[in-house]
């Protein structure tokens, strides 16, 4: 199978090789035809596992799409460059290409094809490198905010929020979230704006900042349903009264536990109030032996233990004096 598709490949390549060629008659490459056959060669390639010649027939592919100013199906190969990529687990090579194909996604005039195609790039390296995938987030963000698309540039704001609490930088999640709730006002969701009150509370409490969370809560728990309003009144008493108890059980609130994982993880790993310690009472040991009790002792009618304390030589003498 393998060896059949390398065949097919060169014999496509071939192809491609004579359809650049110019003659008498012929007077200027058919970049089109060439293009078609060099991406068709780099699927060959690309079944029978040999990824370097795929790579290089679309890169090869890529020129003759823009000798013929097709920028989007220059911008598709380069996508094709990126799965060839994931599959060679050369994820930090990804960066470079998903920009060249985002550029020519503008260029053709297909923003939401630019921050498609980042968005796909950020889901393969979110795992391994999820800085890199707050690289193409961001980038994604701002692609869809020059088209004033406000719904989409929501939806990758989100994504940012997340991967900054994941990466435990609260300061600029804090900052994020507030950048999403802004955008979620323009789109009057008001339901997704009482989400994200919960989310920033929690960052703020991550913070270990009290103070910021009660803002928080103030100036947007307004968009909160009753049950949010409830949990998180109850949490910040909580955190305000130094109750870790009261503090546990709010955080184990059920619509905070089906919150997206980073803020359900978060959620678990707040630290809590530290409240006044009590010390622990000594545990009674059941059937323990009974206490020593000295030969000496008499026991007396009320059941008390008397001792015998022995008399002194001289006071003796004075009492029968």
């Amino acid at each position: 199978m393998e060896s059949k598709k390398l065949e097919e490949g060169q014999e496509l390549i071939r192809q491609a090789e004579k359809s650049l060629k110019v003659g008498l008659l012929k007077w200027r490459p058919d970049y089109d035809v060439a293009a078609d056959e060099y991406t068709k060669a780099a699927t060959a390639f690309r079944i029978a596992k040999a990824y370097d010649k795929s790579k290089e027939c679309l890169l090869k592919a890529i020129e003759c799409h823009k000798n013929n100013r097709s920028w989007f199906h220059a911008a598709k190969c380069y996508e094709q460059i990126i799965l060839i990529l994931k599959e060679t687990n050369c994820l930090p090579e990804i960066e470079e290409n998903v920009n060249k194909a985002c550029n020519l996604y503008q260029q053709h005039g297909s923003p939401e094809a630019a921050a498609t195609a980042l968005d796909k790039a950020a889901k393969i390296v979110e795992q391994k490198h999820p800085e890199l995938a707050l690289t193409f987030y961001k980038h994604a963000l701002e692609v869809v905010m020059l088209d004033d698309s406000t719904r989409h540039a929501a939806e990758y704001a989100s994504k940012i929020s997340r991967i900054l609490v994941k990466l435990q930088r609260y300061d600029q999640a804090a900052d994020a979230i507030r950048r999403e709730i802004g955008l979620n006002q323009q789109t009057e969701s008001y339901g997704q704006i009482g989400r994200l009150a919960v989310a920033l509370v929690l960052v703020q409490l991550g913070r270990g900042d009290f103070v910021a969370a009660e803002k928080a809560f103030k100036e947007w728990g307004n968009c909160c349903d009753s049950e949010e309003v409830q949990t998180l009144e109850l949490l910040l008493q909580a955190f305000d009264d130094e109750d870790p108890d009261s503090a546990k059980r709010a955080l184990a609130a059920p619509f905070i536990r089906h919150m997206d994982v980073e803020y359900s993880i978060l959620a678990r790993d707040i630290p809590l109030p530290h409240g006044l310690s009590t010390a622990p009472k000594a545990d009674v040991i059941k059937d323990a032996a009974p206490s020593y009790m000295s030969p000496n002792t008499e026991i007396s009618d009320d059941g008390s233990n008397k001792a015998d304390v022995p008399v002194d030589d001289e006071e003796e003498d004075e009492g029968l004096c």
